[in-house]
């Protein structure tokens, strides 16, 4: 879930908090996108400068919410060959408990890099790049796989491009890196969660480990369809989902996860952020009043 320091996210962590209790989640791991070097892709993600604001925003949400969610830093962090020494080094500035790693296909920067006119061929690259990322060892997730299906999706087919992704499957089960089901695909071009079934079934098929994001960017989207993605995953093959504290995984029976979920009427949304916004506004008075 991301903050609103990425410029098209809307909500503070504390209000994320606040949803992911109404949904019945534990806790939140909370992963804006990362500062890339030279401005790059700079509307859509913090700033070099705003680095220090996002740990103390979500360290203060993690007080705010102690004893009832557990909030936790992370980070989703950009990927492509040559940019590991950077992510090393920012990587290891701050206490993170779970990083992304993402390939960006609508990216600027990314498509006029490896876009050059045949579109099957970058979904080919696509998919080369997670492996690659998979291997840095850089990450403990890689987030919204097969996101590049919704570049002209009219010429997707995860079908023929098979040979190249289970290719890569291979490697990054090798590499022992998790990957994402992310349930924000269906709001997609190409409505349907990262990845798709066919790519699920492949990474069943290789005992890859599976975490559910909802990649929210409101907190009404926190746990959003989850139920349905545990359904994908267990008509995948899979029985447990993970989840990643201190950059290690737990495992969690899908029966558990399921039986943990709790719906939330839309008619109550709304009330129910209004009084996560108002206790977060008087926790912030209050502490500028201790500091007068």
């Amino acid at each position: 879930m991301h903050t609103p320091l990425c410029g098209h996210s809307v909500g503070e962590p504390e209000e994320y908090a606040a949803a992911a209790q109404a949904r019945g989640l534990k806790g939140i791991v909370v992963t804006c996108h990362n500062p890339l070097p030279g401005g790059i892709s700079q509307s859509v993600r913090m700033a070099p400068e705003q680095w220090d604001e996002y740990l103390t925003m979500v360290a203060r949400a993690r007080q705010a919410w102690a004893g009832r969610v557990d909030v936790r830093l992370g980070l989703e962090a950009d990927f492509w060959p040559g940019l590991e020494p950077f992510l090393e080094s920012q990587l290891a500035s701050a206490e993170f408990h779970h990083v992304l790693g993402s390939v960006h296909p609508h990216m600027e920067f990314y498509r006029r890099k490896y876009l050059h006119g045949d579109i099957v061929a970058f979904h080919k690259t696509y998919f080369e790049h997670l492996a690659l990322a998979a291997e840095s060892r850089l990450f403990d997730t890689l987030s919204h796989p097969d996101l590049v299906k919704n570049e002209e999706p009219g010429a997707w087919s995860a079908r023929l491009l098979m040979p190249d992704i289970e290719r890569a499957l291979d490697r990054i089960a090798t590499a022992g890196t998790a990957m994402e089901l992310n349930t924000s695909g269906a709001l997609k071009s190409l409505p349907e969660m990262n990845p798709g079934p066919l790519i699920l079934k492949a990474m069943a098929a290789r005992n890859i480990p599976v975490v559910i994001g909802a990649d929210a960017h409101t907190p009404r989207r926190v746990a959003d369809r989850y139920e349905g993605a545990l359904d994908l995953l267990e008509a995948a093959g899979y029985n447990e989902v993970f989840v990643t504290i201190d950059r290690k995984r737990h495992a969690v029976s899908i029966a558990r996860a399921r039986a943990s979920l709790q719906p939330v009427a839309t008619s109550t949304w709304e009330a129910l952020l209004q009084n996560a916004r108002l206790a977060m506004g008087a926790a912030r008075a209050k502490v500028g009043a201790l500091g007068r």
